[in-house]
């Protein structure tokens, strides 16, 4: 169980594959378990960081409250630690919103988001209700109720379930309670436009309280592409991994051709032009 100790805590990480480095970043009470499909298969051409935030899964817990600046520079140093200079972020759900607040943060570092079922506020009454409701959750006895929920709702399998019920029983109930709270007040939207780096965008069709969300970060980010998959809603990581790491594939692969292609493109004084990814596809089956 690999571990070290950065910013004053101890976090529990996972690194495996070569290539270009993609970390991941899990929302209150899941774990890092959250990414084993995407750890599995997309580590044959990327490496692939999953850590668990402090006080989550087998991450040390701190008396300092959950907030997203703290969990960026937490992520940051553990790179640091790892000697990645560069990577891309990818988070899920509320893990979106860390992650773009490390775009903005270090742009220099953060090469390029994906958010799954991600958000730059929660500023819906439904989703605000249901944040109060989880922190209510966290003052029940030893935490076994909300990681049980919340890994029964992010489980497409028995074992999927047993893995992630496993690991986030092993959190700090107080240390979910402000990551849950910090989410409710948190919001970048008027600073969106400040993210210059591609992002990629994936929502799941029935996930209808969340297409606000994916309208806000279609329109203000400066270079987007958004997908929204069919027959599934929120929990895209774990309920719709081939389609996410399909695209995620696709996408990474047209960022490091871009790259590739500017460098050259500098070198021999001429101009690139490169197509983009599926102009045409507003859906993904």
């Amino acid at each position: 169980m690999p571990k070290l100790d950065v910013n004053g805590t101890t976090l529990h990480y996972h690194v495996q594959g070569e290539g270009v480095p993609i970390v991941f970043i899990h929302p209150p009470t899941l774990t890092s378990e959250n990414f084993n499909y995407q750890r599995e298969t997309l580590s044959d051409e990327f490496r692939i960081i999953t850590f668990d935030i402090r006080g989550h899964g087998h991450s040390a817990a701190s008396n300092a409250p959950l907030t997203y600046p703290l969990i960026v520079e937490d992520m940051t140093r553990l790179l640091d630690a790892l000697d990645i200079k560069e990577s891309f972020v990818c988070g899920y759900s509320t893990g979106g919103s860390i992650a773009l607040e490390a775009l903005l943060t270090y742009p220099d570092r953060y090469l390029g988001g994906i958010l799954l079922s991600g958000m730059p506020e929660i500023s819906d009454r439904w989703n605000r209700a249901r944040l109060r409701a989880a922190i209510a959750a966290t003052y029940l006895p030893s935490g076994r109720l909300i990681s049980s929920a919340i890994s029964w709702g992010n489980a497409d399998m028995g074992m999927t379930f047993r893995n992630l019920y496993e690991s986030a029983v092993q959190g700090n109930a107080a240390q979910f309670r402000s990551y849950y709270a910090y989410s409710l007040d948190y919001t970048c939207t008027s600073r969106l436009h400040r993210i210059k780096q591609p992002v990629l965008l994936m929502y799941g069709l029935k996930d209808k309280s969340f297409h606000r969300y994916a309208g806000i970060l279609k329109e203000r980010l400066p270079s987007q592409q958004t997908y929204m998959l069919r027959d599934v809603a929120h929990q895209l990581p774990t309920k719709a991994p081939r389609r996410v790491n399909q695209l995620i594939r696709r996408w990474m692969r047209q960022q490091t051709g871009e790259a590739e292609a500017h460098v050259k493109a500098r070198l021999e004084n001429r101009p690139v032009h490169l197509p983009p990814l599926d102009p045409e596809e507003q859906t993904f089956t």
